[in-house]
Order: C-alpha cells, then sequence, then structure tokens
C-alpha cells in the first residue's frame, strides 16, 4: 500500500503539478539558444568553406543551425522532468530522416549539430564549446590538404577507326574501364584515371584524334552508376 501510495504522489508531481519545470529559467533558455546559434552559424560557415561537393545546397546547410537550437530545446524539455522525458522519446522515435544523404561528410555535420545541441541543452558549455573548436579547425584542415592524384572520368566518343590510337593514349593514362557502349558507327567509352599536377594535355591529345567526335573530363567523387 506504501508502495502504491508513493508511486502515486511521484506520478503527481511529475506529471500532474510539473512543478520541476520551474528548474530552467529564462536565463538558461536565452543562453542555451544563443550558444547554439552561435555555434550552429560556425558550423554552417564550416560546412561552406569546406564543401567539396558537386552542388552546394543553403537550405541543407541552414538546416544544421536550426538542428542545434532545437536539439537545445529539447534536451531541455527532457531535463526538467523525468516522466515527460520518457514521452518525448516516445514521440520523436516515429521521426524518419527521409532526405537521401550523399556525402558522408553531410552526415559528421549532421552529428556535430546534433552533439552541440545535446551539450548546449545540458548546460555544458565548455564541452560545446571547445568540441566545436577542435572539429572545426580538423575539418578545415582536412579539407585544405592537396589530394595527389585525383580521380576524374573521361568520356570519350570515337568513330570505329580511331579506336586503336585513342587506347594507345589511354594506355599511358594508366585508366581503369567503367562502361563503354558501342553502336553501328560510333564507340562511347567512359574510364577512370588520374592527374597529376593538374595536367590536362592528353584531353587535346585525344580530341585531335582523327575520328574522335567529342571527350569530356568531370571530377570523380567515388560514385559511379553505369
Amino acid at each position: 500500500m506504501d508502495q502504491h501510495m508513493n508511486f502515486s504522489d511521484f506520478f503527481k508531481k511529475s506529471v500532474l503539478q510539473l512543478e520541476a519545470f520551474n528548474k530552467v529559467s529564462w536565463v538558461d533558455i536565452f543562453w542555451g539558444l544563443l550558444t547554439s546559434f552561435l555555434i550552429g552559424m560556425f558550423i554552417y560557415w564550416i560546412y561552406r568553406k569546406c564543401f567539396r561537393g558537386v552542388v552546394y545546397s543553403h537550405s541543407y546547410n541552414v538546416t544544421f543551425v536550426l538542428m542545434t537550437m532545437i536539439t537545445t530545446l529539447i534536451i531541455m524539455t527532457i531535463s526538467t522532468n523525468i516522466v515527460l522525458s520518457l514521452g518525448m522519446v516516445g514521440a520523436l522515435s516515429i521521426v524518419r530522416f527521409r532526405t537521401a544523404v550523399k556525402d558522408p561528410m553531410d552526415i559528421v555535420y549532421m552529428f556535430w549539430a546534433i552533439s552541440v545541441g545535446i551539450a548546449n541543452g545540458a548546460q555544458i558549455y565548455p564541452i560545446s564549446i571547445i568540441g566545436s573548436l577542435a572539429v572545426g579547425i580538423v575539418i578545415f584542415w582536412l579539407s585544405r590538404r592537396k589530394i595527389k592524384d585525383s580521380p576524374y572520368l573521361l568520356i570519350i566518343k570515337y568513330e570505329e577507326k580511331a579506336q586503336d590510337d585513342v587506347l594507345v593514349r589511354l594506355r599511358k593514362q594508366h585508366y581503369v574501364l567503367k562502361s563503354k557502349t558501342v553502336n553501328k558507327h560510333l564507340t562511347e567509352m567512359t574510364v577512370e584515371t588520374r592527374l597529376r599536377d593538374d595536367n590536362t594535355a592528353f584531353v587535346n591529345e585525344l580530341s585531335n584524334i582523327a575520328g574522335v567526335q567529342d571527350v569530356m573530363l568531370v571530377s570523380y567523387n567515388g560514385d559511379y552508376a553505369p
């Protein structure tokens, strides 16, 4: 009987009376959101400066700022009441992130924003500030390092009479065949090759071969669909 009364008292204080909500002051909310906004803008700046994908998305970058602030609000709400935190976790479990993440680095920025929001929501500001500075410096440093032998895709369209000359020139470039489409009078071949010192003179050499109609060199990020 005593155990039942104790549970009832706990339930009333936690859910009905919600006295624990008074533990979060307006000052804590202000500093938590302000810190999340400033660090979120730092994440926004790092993502914009260090982006190495094909098409930069401003709206996607803005979500990191909002994600940081919203996560802070969620952690503050959960920390006010134990029973409410269980309901919040259950409500958030039905949320599904449907947007396709093409670049693995985007996942890193998402976890970074969520981690900062959790730290600020728990009022552990040194972790969010110092940790964000460390992560930002590492990402900025790694993104500025020049990658040797950068991979590229070379797409060549040529007639049958130019096949031997094209293959002889490609052997000097050390290529890897990705796809080859043969029509009646035209062949299209896609190969992966690597450049040294950004030397693209071989593209002009290929285009000058008799029978070659088109030569295109594009950056290769590792994802290829034949």
